[in-house]
């Protein structure tokens, strides 16, 4: 009998912990067929805690994907053992104990948090990943993710980069609305010539250029963590920045609390990056843009880098994106995915 063909991809066993708009929605990017028609991963699992998510997303997947209502300790293993990635999509500020428990169980991790401290939190356990022999891949989304992806292409243009701007608008659900609104109202970071610079939220405002139809926003510094995963992926740069679109009814809501309900998809969004350095001696600017769903983009996204992780394709150890992956392989199955980015001109 012939053994297994060397050249077949690897079709991993991937449990998705958290049943929102982007954890359902990464399940099902990852048993759709990839390019050669066969679905990615072996085995998809969902986990949630809420009983009544998991009822609706039985009677949506079937038995194409079991869904499991899971309100204790949750690390992605089954009676099988360890899952060989975990993809971690529960609301911000509460996958750093299931990132943590995954990896002390033998699994690659993908964690689409961008809660800043909670992303500094999981970087930090880079020794542990590195240990292990396993990669841990945090700030999975439309911004961070999308954006750190395109950086890394953009700067592959210019023979120097000293200077990244990133800014978004939307969000992919409820629980995303609630960590913009708080992104808001906290203290922003800035990276300027080697020193972490505090802004007061819902300051700096900065008309910005989105790809149509959002157009043109203004655009506030917020607490987000864009900046921790580029400074990770870019040392060298001296400054890095990060605003978030918003309107005066952001400035009223952004100081009250904001009741998370049943997941419900958030509407269209936006996200850009630009990078300014050097090219052949003189000063250049690369600007990219995206328009997507944002929950869309980051369920892609989040799919792609699982299964990348799987085959091998990621060093060991914990980084955002950008430090992470090639971005031509990955921005090319993401737009047979239907996610596409394009380039502005700077003037």
């Amino acid at each position: 009998m012939s053994g297994p063909d060397a050249s077949e991809p690897v079709r991993p066993r991937v449990a998705v912990v958290g049943a929102g708009i982007v954890g359902a929605r990464a399940a099902r990017e990852l048993i759709s067929p990839g390019a050669d028609g066969r679905p990615g991963a072996s085995h998809v699992s969902i986990s949630t805690r809420r009983e009544e998510r998991r009822d609706q997303l039985r009677a949506t997947f079937g038995a194409s994907v079991p869904v499991l209502w899971q309100t204790d300790r949750v690390d992605g293993s089954d009676s099988r053992g360890p899952a060989d990635v975990v993809l971690v999509a529960r609301e911000p500020r509460e996958q750093l104990e299931v990132v943590s428990a995954a990896l002390d169980a033998g699994s690659h991790v993908i964690a689409t948090t961008d809660d800043p401290e909670e992303v500094e939190s999981i970087l930090r356990l880079h020794p542990r990943a590195v240990a292990a022999g396993r990669s841990v891949i945090v700030g999975v989304g439309l911004s961070p993710g999308l954006t750190c992806l395109l950086a890394r292409h953009a700067a592959d243009l210019l023979d120097t980069v000293d200077e990244i701007h990133v800014a978004r608008d939307g969000a992919a659900g409820p629980a995303c609305a609630r960590q913009r609104l708080r992104a808001l109202r906290g203290a922003a970071q800035e990276w300027r010539d080697g020193t972490w610079v505090r802004r007061a939220g819902f300051s700096g405002r900065e008309l910005l250029w989105f790809p149509d139809p959002v157009s043109a926003r203004d655009c506030y510094r917020a607490d987000l963590a864009e900046p921790l995963l580029l400074l990770d992926a870019f040392p060298d740069v001296t400054r890095l920045s990060a605003r978030l679109a918003a309107s005066p009814r952001d400035r009223v809501l952004a100081p009250l609390p904001v009741l998370v309900g049943p997941p419900v998809e958030g509407g269209p969004g936006a996200a850009r990056v630009e990078l300014r350095g050097t090219r052949d001696g003189r000063r250049e600017m690369v600007v990219y843009g995206v328009f997507d769903r944002p929950g869309v983009a980051a369920a892609a996204l989040a799919a792609v880098l699982a299964l990348r992780a799987a085959a091998g394709d990621v060093a060991p150890g914990s980084h955002g994106v950008a430090a992470s992956v090639d971005p031509r392989p990955v921005l090319a199955e993401l737009a047979r995915r239907g996610v596409r980015a394009a380039a502005f001109d700077p003037a």
